[in-house]
């Protein structure tokens, strides 16, 4: 028996991608909540704390790009497993860190991991999944991070202030066991089977017949998650630290709480984004969620001073910031052909959040003279950017994927 016509087979991969990201986003943000406890034990500033997170980035950028080419050639299923097993072992690893060093040693680890599963995680979607369903089941997996970053909070808020951010980590370890289900459990697509012989030329992603999209896809990527990363890696800070730090002056515990609702707001932005973008089209839904991302944002860094407004405002930050990430796994996906997909899916996406890097560091130095609040709404103004660059690729709704 199938569901929306679809078969068992591509119903088990997108379960398995969909559980790989969720336990990806929990390990990645699990070190987002302990940040002021990690800062003060190693007595670190808000820059370097920033520059922990881009050095993530940058490693995840490179892992992205890694596991796009071993997914072309290994295997989709094959490489996101081994990257399952790489953030989750790198996660736990970080309980062990003593010195400045062994932080970004792991910290870059785990950012391999976390974007390695994204790169063959998605392009295994992608290309298991019917073209009228394509978008829908995208926005299913990228719900994942959703329901990921609420088990995260859940456990910063049960763990975090009784047992410190040690056991927060080692907690991150459960992951692994996740990769032996899929590893089981998950067949390769046809359209790779089929192929899978076949010589994958990386470079051909910068010839002539592709070179364009490459470019304008990546500076999508670009542009939307360096907003996207301002905006996350400060988040529960911003809604921690005191007022007269351009904070809004919650306790980590309620901060969570908050942010809860930031994310389900979030969920409910990836599973409709999917929907939207099979009826209307990748471009007009894409940019339907960059302007309201572009609205919403400072609205809600300059008026979080109460539990009413983050309650009233919080979850259209989780809605807009959040649902349009459902459009890079389908829409990458219908602009490239099977022999390089995961490799030119995974630079596209990653090459943008190499550039994404800076933005955690460049907004933590902002917030040191302006405060994190606008800092944070400032940053915003890339989503906008984002939201204009889409229109220089073609439209892809409804299009079956090239071999």
């Amino acid at each position: 028996m199938s569901l929306l016509g679809v078969d068992r087979r591509a119903w088990r991969a997108l379960m398995a991608a969909q559980l790989g990201w969720m336990l990806d986003a929990m390990d990645f943000l699990l070190f987002t909540y302990a940040v002021i406890q990690i800062r003060e034990e190693f007595g670190l500033s808000r820059p370097m704390m920033g520059a922990l997170t881009s050095v993530a980035l940058v490693a995840s950028a490179a892992g992205g790009i890694l596991f796009g080419h071993l997914a072309d050639r290994l295997g989709r299923v094959r490489a996101m497993t081994i990257s399952i097993l790489l953030y989750s072992g790198a996660t736990a690893g970080l309980a062990t860190a003593t010195a400045l060093w062994q932080l970004v040693a792991w910290r870059v680890l785990v950012g391999i991991g976390m974007g390695g599963e994204w790169s063959a995680g998605s392009v295994l979607v992608a290309e298991t999944w019917p073209a009228q369903h394509r978008a829908k089941a995208m926005g299913i997996m990228q719900s994942g991070w959703a329901i990921g970053a609420l088990f995260a909070a859940a456990l910063s808020a049960l763990v975090l202030e009784r047992f410190g951010w040690r056991v927060l980590f080692v907690i991150g370890v459960l992951p692994a066991f996740a990769a032996f289900f899929i590893r089981r459990t998950v067949e390769e697509p046809e359209v790779w089977t089929e192929r899978v012989a076949s010589t994958v030329r990386w470079r051909d992603m910068f010839g002539p017949a592709l070179v364009q999209r490459t470019v304008v896809a990546t500076l999508v990527a670009s542009s939307v998650l360096v907003a996207y990363w301002g905006l996350i890696t400060w988040l529960p800070a911003f809604l921690a630290s005191p007022v007269s730090e351009g904070g809004a002056g919650l306790n980590i515990t309620r901060s969570a709480a908050w942010l809860i609702v930031v994310q389900v707001g979030a969920f409910l932005g990836y599973i409709t984004f999917g929907w939207i973008a099979d009826r209307i089209g990748r471009r007009p839904a894409f940019t339907l969620f960059m302007v309201g991302a572009t609205a919403v944002v400072p609205i809600f860094a300059f008026g979080a001073r109460s539990g009413y407004t983050l309650l009233a405002i919080g979850p259209f930050v989780g809605y807009f910031a959040h649902g349009y990430f459902s459009l890079f796994g389908a829409m990458l996906s219908e602009l490239f052909p099977t022999a390089i997909r995961a490799s030119a899916q995974g630079f596209c996406y990653n090459a943008g959040r190499l550039v994404s890097a800076a933005a955690p560091l460049a907004i933590g130095s902002a917030a040191q003279t302006y405060g994190l609040g606008a800092a944070i709404a400032a940053s915003a103004m890339f989503f906008a950017v984002g939201g204009g660059l889409i229109w220089m690729l073609p439209e892809t709704r409804g299009q079956e994927l090239a071999r």
